[in-house]
């Protein structure tokens, strides 16, 4: 081996260790939630970032213009937020 892959053989040495320091530190940060009574659960959700997001909403938004139904859902839910502190 070149001497001067030594410093680069040095660093990546570094790096491995703190991957493994960071991954028993997540795994005690885990222990630590599910002690509390919490548990991991993954989402996933509509990539905003996605080419014709916007566009689709903006077509269902348009979609529920009018509707008596979607009228209900928005006075119940602006009157459940005047209910939460800081939200009105």
């Amino acid at each position: 081996m070149k001497n001067n892959m030594l410093p680069f053989m040095q660093l990546m040495g570094g790096l491995m260790g703190t991957t493994h320091e960071q991954n028993l530190k997540v795994a005690r940060s885990r222990e630590r939630m599910r002690a509390a009574g919490l548990r991991p659960v993954q989402f996933w959700v509509p990539d905003t970032r996605a080419v014709g997001f916007a566009a689709e909403v903006s077509r269902q938004c348009q979609a529920l213009k009018g509707d008596r139904q979607e009228a209900e859902v928005l006075r119940f839910s602006e009157q459940a937020a005047g209910h939460i502190e800081g939200w009105v």
